[in-house]
């Protein structure tokens, strides 16, 4: 069994579909691809994938196959990163990655805890979605990173804030003129819900909904703050959203903050315990000054 046919497998299972998996995942021809498959299969010994009008899916095997795959191919990219650091040993590189804009608050603190490091390393930083972090963090692309802690990731999360969900809407909307929103407001209004990509924040805000009792009118799914916003803008719909993004609020929009009990959700750092670069403990060591 070799590595990629475990990239093959993965990216039919994701696409649904071996001639899109071929086509623009992979670079190759479908009947290529398919003879990968056959192969692996028959390595393994059972059927991973059945195929129909509909497309293709995973099997129950293939199901229970396709996790050990992707931890497989992460360890592998991991070893491989760790191998080209000892290769460059003169400074070392640390990478921080931030959910997108929380490094407007978090990336100053980051670097202080950094600052008699800085002349010995060249730390680089990056923003995205929480489940591109986790990725980047798993395949030791970034050492660490502030996100959510998502959980289809083997890494570890330390808690470092928790922030109230508050409701965006348009600076024009008659509940702007309350200075605290209630659940039941929610009712009947047109609302943006949090698209998978954004897992955890959806599962909050979800679970926060079922305990008031309120059923939304769901118009539109996003992941992206940017896109939430415009979107509250010009469809003038309401939201659910981490206080965080009041930093980044234009002028059309505006947030009020939830009345009774408020729905928090967690901002943890995320790294991995394989990763043994000695700046990460360093870092870990003196988390209690992200605080000050």
């Amino acid at each position: 069994m070799e590595l990629r046919h475990l990239r093959y497998f993965i990216a039919v299972a994701e696409t649904g579909s071996l001639t899109e998996a071929a086509e623009r995942r992979l670079f190759t021809s479908q009947p290529s691809l398919s003879r990968q498959i056959r192969d692996l299969e028959d390595q393994v010994g059972v059927e991973l994938l059945s195929r129909s009008a509909r497309g293709v899916e995973l099997t129950v095997a293939g199901q229970a196959f396709i996790d050990h795959a992707r931890l497989a191919l992460h360890q592998v990219e991991a070893a491989v990163e760790a191998a080209r650091r000892a290769a460059q040993p003169a400074k070392q590189r640390f990478a921080l990655g931030f959910l997108t804009g929380q490094e407007m608050t978090w990336l100053p603190r980051a670097m202080g805890i950094l600052r008699e490091e800085l002349p010995n390393i060249d730390v680089t930083v990056s923003s995205d979605y929480s489940t591109v972090l986790a990725e980047g963090v798993a395949r030791g692309k970034i050492d660490v990173a502030f996100m959510r802690a998502e959980p289809d990731y083997d890494l570890s999360y330390t808690t470092v804030a928790q922030e109230p969900l508050v409701v965006l809407m348009p600076s024009d909307h008659a509940l702007a003129a309350k200075s605290a929103i209630a659940p039941q407001d929610l009712v009947g209004e047109p609302f943006i819900a949090m698209a998978e990509k954004a897992r955890v924040l959806r599962g909050v805000i979800d679970r926060y909904l079922q305990r008031a009792g309120v059923q939304v009118t769901q118009t539109q799914e996003v992941d992206n703050p940017a896109m939430v916003m415009s979107l509250v803008a010009s469809t003038r719909g309401l939201t659910l959203i981490p206080s965080y993004v009041r930093n980044l609020m234009p002028w059309s929009v505006e947030s009020r903050p939830l009345a009774g009990e408020v729905p928090m959700i967690d901002l943890s750092i995320g790294y991995s315990k394989s990763n043994t670069s000695p700046v990460l403990k360093l870092f870990l060591s003196r988390l209690s000054e992200l605080a000050e």
